[in-house]
């Protein structure tokens, strides 16, 4: 087994199965690609791809993928509860084995350009593709969302990386870069009201003073009634799931509500969620790499 690379396309569609279920065939088209998971959310109204494969043909199955949902996707229509600024909203590239971030830089560049010279979406790079701090924070870059898209092409910082200042009509634009893996962590509350789930996301993300690399917001998951904190662990070393699941259930009772249950969007390192039983049953002198009995089967 040589170099691989992990490909974690998000698509603006959580409802329409005729639609993912395409997708998911696109993704099993391409040689030397395995989809490892795929999920799906009504009230996000979103699905988040799994790929793992050669930097070749991850490179063309992230092109395919992005290429159906323009043709199937039509924002204008779009609406849910996630942030969203295109079809294909955002195309991290991330080094598995054998492969290094500056490798993961390049085969984003490739397939930003491929994106824009073929189907005509704006590309913006992002995490470890930026080419200016401003663009680092896929927030930053998705703020407006795509019905506010069309103005901010037209601000002169925001220029998109690849294409010209307009958005492609239906698909909007999308972000492309290179990263290091991530735990999509969302926890819900005993409580519709959105507000504080906004709230205790406030306290907690990195930007507003809270957990360095943790990036959370409030949302509201209409099909089951209750308010959600969604958040993008971007470095569950520097900050564990349990500090901010911790963190939210003292801000939650605060308001008078409670932590129902946690999820974990598409896949995690083991590792993340290894740290999390270490520290609730306080064990002591643990060895992750040599105490997990698969390390050793697998080979770690």
């Amino acid at each position: 087994m040589g170099k691989l690379v992990e490909c974690i396309p998000n698509f603006s569609e959580g409802r329409n199965q005729e639609i993912i279920q395409a997708l998911v065939e696109t993704a099993k088209s391409v040689s030397g690609v395995t989809l490892l998971d795929y999920s799906s959310d009504e009230s996000h109204n979103r699905s988040v791809f799994t790929l793992i494969g050669d930097p070749e043909g991850i490179q063309e199955a992230a092109f395919r993928l992005v290429k159906l949902a323009s043709e199937k996707i039509d924002m204008r229509n779009h609406q849910g509860e996630h942030p969203r600024m295109g079809a294909t909203d955002v195309c991290p590239f991330v080094p598995i084995k054998d492969v290094t971030v500056k490798e993961c830089v390049e085969i984003s560049e490739k397939v930003g350009k491929r994106i824009n010279d073929e189907l005509g979406i704006p590309v913006f790079l992002y995490e470890d593709s930026a080419k200016s701090a401003d663009r680092v924070n896929l927030a930053k870059i998705r703020k407006g969302q795509f019905e506010g898209m069309t103005e901010k092409l037209l601000q002169s910082e925001w220029a998109p990386d690849f294409g010209e200042r307009k958005i492609h009509e239906t698909a909007g634009v999308i972000a492309v870069g290179a990263r290091m893996p991530l735990v999509a962590f969302n926890v819900n509350l005993s409580t519709s009201d959105v507000e504080i789930a906004n709230n205790i996301a406030k306290k907690i993300r990195g930007s507003n003073g809270g957990f360095k690399h943790c990036k959370g917001i409030g949302i509201m998951l209409e099909d089951r009634n209750i308010a959600q904190v969604s958040m993008n662990m971007v470095n569950y070393e520097g900050t564990s799931l349990y500090t901010v699941f911790e963190a939210i259930r003292a801000e939650a009772r605060r308001y008078g509500v409670y932590i129902i249950g946690s999820e974990i969007i598409g896949l995690t390192p083991a590792k993340a969620l290894i740290d999390c039983a270490e520290y609730y049953l306080q064990i002591e002198n643990f060895d992750y790499k040599t105490q997990v009995l698969e390390n050793h089967i697998i080979g770690g």
